[in-house]
């Protein structure tokens, strides 16, 4: 196992660089830079701009030179100083402007698998141990809604109840008086209270779906031959569930945690910007929009390594949850 997990370590190194190349391809990709959308917003607002200024930002942002050049220049900044460069729309360090959002939208995020796992894989043993009982098509039902439902539509619909009935406002992190305030042990607690929001709105579709996922799994492996013996034999209901079909059921559960690193870290962006919420979602969505190269670069570079990342521990868990899985190298 350890030679296994050092050489897919060691072979994350080449798969990075390539991904950082396509990542900057990406975003160069589309017409244009960010200085052509900044001069236009200047000239609809009003203001002349010279061709000496246009060259004197051109240089600033290091447009002029070409492309390979501005790539190199900036995996090296990350490789020697751990600097992904400058925003050229916000004027800061990318790190300063991802730096908190990404804290805040872990928060949330790392909150809404707790709550969906915690939620989804009860109902879905339930539903699969009472196959076709009241309580599981109520649950399929209400599984189908969550599916059908896009996160923003019910992050309107709880705004607009909230609103209407209860006269609270269910937008954003922090009350006003915290809104821009250092952090603080009140700081903290305040977020507590407005995240349960985000939490129910981004974890609802999540829940249907890993409930019909585990219901599912858990079903084709209560019909195999090794759980049929083993109740033959007597063995306790429960010791006989939890022992081996529900271990094994769960494994698409573990695989999917490539996908989950870079959810955690990207968020929900339309869902975000309905809900007002400080995350990194919008901020991306933002630096596609205006072209902001570096800062869209390192963002789908970190989502890019966070699935790497990701799939190297879900293969991990899968080897250790599931003796049937086994990878060439891996010590039997």
């Amino acid at each position: 196992m350890l030679s296994y997990v050092i050489r897919r370590v060691i072979l994350l190194i080449p798969l990075l660089f390539i991904l950082s190349i396509i990542s900057f391809i990406i975003i160069e990709l589309p017409p244009g830079d960010f200085l052509t959308m900044h001069i236009l917003q200047l000239e609809q607002s009003g203001t002349k701009v010279s061709e000496a200024e246009i060259a004197r930002l051109t240089q600033q942002y290091g447009l002029d030179k070409p492309m390979y050049v501005r790539y190199f220049m900036w995996i090296w900044n990350i490789i020697r100083y751990g600097d992904f460069g400058r925003s050229f729309q916000w004027d800061k360090p990318v790190s300063e402007v991802l730096g908190e959002r990404i804290a805040l939208t872990m928060v949330i995020s790392i909150f809404t698998l707790i709550f969906t796992w915690i939620v989804a894989i009860p109902i879905g043993i339930y539903s699969a141990t009472h196959q076709y009982s009241l309580f599981d098509h109520i649950f399929t039902f209400l599984g189908f809604i969550g599916l059908a439902t896009p996160n923003f539509l019910l992050a309107l619909v709880l705004m607009w109840l909230s609103f209407t009935y209860l006269h609270i406002p269910v937008t954003g992190l922090f009350s006003p008086e915290y809104m821009d305030a250092a952090w603080s042990i009140a700081k903290v607690a305040d977020m507590f209270k407005h995240v349960w929001v985000a939490v129910i709105v981004v974890g609802t579709a999540g829940t249907a779906g890993i409930i019909r996922v585990m219901r599912g799994c858990l079903l084709d492996e209560l019909r195999k031959q090794y759980v049929i013996t083993a109740r033959a034999k007597g063995l306790a209901e429960r010791k006989l569930l939890f022992k081996y079909p529900v271990r094994i059921a769960i494994n698409p559960l573990i695989s999917t945690i490539g996908w989950l690193l870079p959810q955690i870290v990207s968020g929900m962006a339309i869902t975000a910007i309905v809900l007002n919420l400080p995350t990194t979602g919008p901020i991306l969505l933002r630096a596609l929009m205006y072209q902001d190269m570096y800062l869209a670069g390192s963002f789908v570079m970190i989502l890019s390594a966070l699935t790497v990342i990701g799939s190297l521990i879900s293969d991990i868990l899968l080897a250790w949850l599931d003796p049937r899985i086994r990878y060439k190298g891996v010590s039997e």
